[in-house]
């Protein structure tokens, strides 16, 4: 049997500081596999955003640490994210979507205190129209999130508040404490 091998303290550090973070109750947040071929060391995190028992959005967040450090992150840790949710039809074609999807993250961060340094990304928006054979549902439309940052400090549970609220803003969750008004239906609605 190997003997355990011991992770850097900069590196163990950041796990528990995600691991310590209790997300609201419509994220649901598990432990995954890493890529491992991007950094030394690798630490990642799956979630699904939850609204009435439905999948609303999805993300990965993935920790990387290089002992050595990386010019281009300015630093020796680095999170990368990759979050989706599908959005009403309206709302996915509007041309202001990607900057204001850029806004989410960049808020939720600045918002929980999250310091960062390094931070690029990008927003899509997608319209999808079914035919033929796959013809269904009327025209669907999708936001997705790719980002990363450098953490300015190891303690990173600020930075996985900071996702957690990015992921609730995709969903078009309220923000907690407030309530949802209930849809109206229609006058002809049974």
């Amino acid at each position: 049997m190997a003997p355990p091998i011991a992770l850097p303290e900069t590196f163990a550090r950041a796990v528990a500081g995600l691991r310590s973070v209790t997300p609201r109750p419509e994220i649901e947040l598990e432990e995954v596999g890493a890529p491992q071929r991007l950094a030394p060391y690798a630490f990642a995190l799956s979630a699904a955003v939850l609204r009435d028992d439905d999948e609303v959005a999805t993300g990965r967040l993935i920790l990387l640490h290089d002992p050595a450090g990386h010019e281009a992150w300015q630093g020796t840790l680095r999170l990368v994210t990759y979050v989706t949710a599908e959005l009403e039809v309206d709302l996915a074609s509007d041309p202001l979507l990607p900057g204001v999807g850029w806004t989410w993250l960049t808020d939720a961060l600045d918002a929980q205190g999250a310091g960062h340094r390094a931070i690029g990304g990008t927003v899509t928006q997608t319209l999808s129209t079914r035919f033929g054979e796959l013809a269904g549902p009327p025209a669907a439309g999708d936001i997705e999130i790719r980002a990363s940052w450098t953490p300015l400090r190891a303690d990173l549970g600020p930075h996985l508040l900071g996702w957690c609220t990015l992921l609730a803003s995709t969903a078009g969750l309220p923000p907690p404490g407030v309530t949802a008004l209930p849809t109206r239906r229609s006058a002809g609605a049974a």
